[in-house]
């Protein structure tokens, strides 16, 4: 059989979880201890069009990974990346061997030539070229063949397909390999890139090891310390070098990258997010670009099963790239089902006539004044509103959901309450109602202009104002903390936050609350039973 080597890309792939931002002393002690644990190849980061930044994995030129560097194992090679289009290389010297000693350059389906021609002016520069064919996927059986054979006349060192969505199956990797391995030179290597969207990365790197066993050809398989990487993440270093000594007897030393892991990326594990998730899972299954779920997880805080109707309703062609526009129209499309309101709307507006209305939304004070706020509720002949949860101790008069997971999450929980009040849900939850249901149209909630526009007490806000409700305390709306379970009287209430920055959210939800305040001028009178960031406790 051929030969197998292990690219680490922790400082390539990674770098989109940190925005590269390692710092100075991770970025030496990983490519360090990863060269002493006979990982053959160690991806160092980026080649960009800026200046470097001292602690991040872009870099301008080669020299700027010397400091990052305590000498050079000559059984290791060291490569950095380049988008085809993305880095002037008229700016790269003469390779010296200080420090690069390969340039992978990434290219599109269709780019394969416009890739080569870079490709071959930093070869004469004396750099090694690896090739990465991104969203390999995409590749019909002819484009393959036109791949191959571009491929065989510029005989790069090696050629990775990519699994740029984490869309493949083992089946779907073994025909683009095997299809591969019969046209390629059999001096070139062959390599795989995974993305973990749909929990394939490590058995696609194993069936990729092992389709290869008794052949000749060498391959190389990509991953990165703990998987880190874009959205899913990758293939974990540890997993595949401890498969590979065990089953092809590979040298890593195990203990050297655990070392590792132990040392540099504990920290990053504790302060951000990668790996599998659900919507993860829809970016695989529909071949989805990663930017497109990150932008609704971030600024909707979508759902799931909302998201997999977002992204369905794309065509193929938008999902591979990220039209945050046309993704923000799809999901006010997706939000705005119309229903015909018009007696429900009436039937509340008679109902909420000429009372006042406290809404008890489910931040912590909600639970610690339960006694204060009955007794507020009770004093003012009020009409109690539950705000996207229920809580225990309350005797609502209304439920109202903005929110799918929400309503699901109460029903579930809380049969009884559920089941005893009546509820007041947007139709971007459900359009055909259940007993005791009172379906609003979602546009009748919303005012545009905001990320984060759908908040459930602000859409509530400008529901009551256009039901003529002259008086409204709120309670429960404290704002958020630092971590999502500190914010909420129920630490399980389910979260559809993505990487959320609270004190940015907190900041445009007083934005909006303001601007509730300016529009209703003297029409609305609003007050706080308790503490709030938005606005001051009576």
């Amino acid at each position: 059989m051929g030969k197998i080597e292990v690219l680490d890309c922790t400082l390539r792939d990674g770098a989109y979880i940190v925005e590269s931002r390692f710092g100075t002393a991770a970025i030496r002690g990983i490519i360090g201890k990863l060269q002493n644990s006979e990982i053959e190849i160690v991806e160092c980061g980026w080649l960009k069009d800026k200046p470097h930044e001292d602690g991040t994995s872009f870099y301008h030129i080669p020299d700027d990974l010397k400091k990052y560097m305590s000498g050079k194992n000559p059984a290791c090679t060291y490569v950095v990346m380049i988008d085809w289009d993305r880095y002037d290389d008229s700016v790269l010297p003469p390779c010296d061997g200080s420090s690069v000693d390969a340039v992978r350059v990434v290219f599109p389906h269709g780019r394969i030539k416009q890739a080569l021609a870079i490709a071959e002016r930093i070869r004469d520069k004396g750099y090694s070229i690896y090739l990465q064919a991104a969203n390999t996927l995409a590749y019909s059986e002819s484009d393959l063949s036109e791949l191959a054979d571009e491929v065989n006349k510029f005989r790069p060192v090696g050629i990775s397909i990519v699994d740029t969505f984490g869309a493949m199956y083992e089946d779907d990797l073994l025909s683009i390999a095997e299809s591969l391995d019969s046209m390629l030179d059999n001096g070139i290597k062959l390599g795989f890139h995974s993305h973990n969207n749909q929990q394939m990365a490590f058995a696609n790197s194993i069936a990729f090891a092992n389709f290869f066993a008794g052949r000749e050809r060498d391959v190389i398989i990509d991953s990165s310390l703990c998987g880190m990487g874009r959205g899913a993440g990758n293939a974990t270093t540890e997993l595949i070098t401890s498969y590979l000594n065990k089953k092809y007897n590979k040298n890593y030393n195990l203990n050297i990258i655990l070392d590792t892991i132990d040392t540099y990326m504990v920290q990053f594990e504790e302060h951000y997010r990668w790996g599998y998730s659900i919507p993860y899972f829809i970016a695989g299954t529909y071949c989805c670009h990663v930017n497109n779920i990150a932008y609704l997880l971030n600024n909707h805080r979508t759902g799931a099963k909302d998201m997999r109707n977002i992204i369905e309703s794309l065509d193929p062609s938008d999902r591979l790239k990220y039209d945050y526009d046309l993704l923000e129209q799809k999901y006010v499309e997706n939000q705005s089902r119309l229903v015909d309101d018009a007696e429900s709307f009436d039937e509340l507006k008679n109902t909420l006539a000429g009372r006042k209305i406290v809404l008890v939304a489910p931040g912590k004070s909600s639970s610690d004044n339960v006694m204060m706020i009955n007794s507020y509720i009770n004093d003012n002949n009020a009409i109690s509103i539950a705000v996207n949860a229920i809580l225990p101790g309350y005797d609502y008069d209304y439920l109202f959901f903005s929110n799918a997971v929400r309503y699901d999450y109460a029903r579930e929980t809380f049969r009884a309450a559920f089941d005893r009040n009546k509820r007041i849900i947007l139709s971007n939850v459900k359009t055909v109602p259940d007993a005791g249901e009172l379906i609003i149209n979602f546009n009748r909630a919303i005012k545009r202009g905001w990320k984060h526009f759908d908040n459930a007490v602000i859409c509530m806000l400008r529901l009551l104002e256009k039901l003529g409700v002259k008086d409204i305390a709120i309670a429960g709306f404290d704002g958020f903390k630092t971590l999502y379970n500190e914010s909420y009287a129920d630490p399980s209430l389910p979260t559809l936050s993505g990487d959320i920055d609270y004190s940015e959210l907190n900041d445009e939800i007083k934005d909006m609350y303001d601007d509730c305040v300016k529009c209703f001028g003297d029409k609305v009178n609003i007050e706080f039973i308790t503490e709030s960031y938005f606005g001051r406790q009576r």
